[in-house]
């Protein structure tokens, strides 16, 4: 038997689950607190959330951090969660506070959205003990500044450019943590995998597309009922 070779032990119940695309697997990974992240599910859907095979999961929404919404996600995940504490309208001891709260309901790591300065990055830094993924979206963002500040993990979301922004920063830090979004194609993941990602975030198939494929697949299975009856 190969010494690569891995069981896979299915339960029909869960067999439809999501899975991330194989080419994360190539990715070096992130430990943190002892647990091995190369994949990151990016979603707020309790339902996904519930129904995966990433090693994480990354909830950052566009509205104000909600704790309810916070501690759902928390309840439902299987694997580390990474949570949004804000950055553009929320932030100051508001996001402090929601981080703080994250930390003791038992998340890994919090997420800082692209606004928030640096300054606001040292308070959560003086909070909280989990660490603080700061997101950057271009080549513009002090990124200096935000690792300086506490950032312990960067989160690269540069749409097409995300790959040459992995590797412009990876020049000036040929170690620190970077998780980046992989794209839409499998090329895309391979791509920024070799800029110099770590990890790797994935952006599933929403809800209503993969109840229309459930759908699909029983009218398939009662029209062919009706034609042998």
């Amino acid at each position: 038997m190969s010494e690569r070779f891995a069981p896979e032990v299915i339960v029909e119940i869960k067999s439809r689950t999501i899975k991330v695309p194989k080419e994360i697997e190539n990715c070096t990974g992130i430990l943190v607190m002892g647990k091995l992240i190369k994949s990151l599910l990016y979603s707020t859907d309790v339902s996904i959330i519930a129904n995966h095979n990433a090693d994480a999961i990354i909830a950052v929404y566009p509205f104000t951090p909600q704790l309810y919404i916070n501690d759902a996600i928390l309840d439902v995940a299987s694997v580390p969660v990474f949570v949004g504490v804000g950055g553009g309208a929320t932030r100051g001891l508001r996001s402090a506070n929601i981080a703080l709260q994250a930390e003791l309901h038992g998340a890994y790591g919090v997420v800082v959205n692209a606004p928030m300065d640096n300054e606001n990055i040292q308070l959560i830094r003086s909070r909280v003990d989990i660490p603080i993924v700061a997101t950057i979206i271009s080549k513009y963002d002090d990124y200096h500044g935000k690792i300086k500040a506490g950032a312990k993990i960067l989160n690269i979301s540069g749409g097409a450019e995300t790959a040459d922004l992995v590797k412009l920063i990876r020049k000036d830090y040929p170690e620190f943590p970077i998780i980046a979004t992989g794209g839409p194609t499998k090329q895309s993941i391979i791509d920024t995998i070799e800029a110099g990602a770590n990890a790797i975030t994935y952006t599933p198939p929403s809800q209503a597309e993969i109840f229309g494929e459930v759908m699909e697949k029983y009218r398939e299975a009662k029209d062919e009922q009706q034609i042998k009856e």
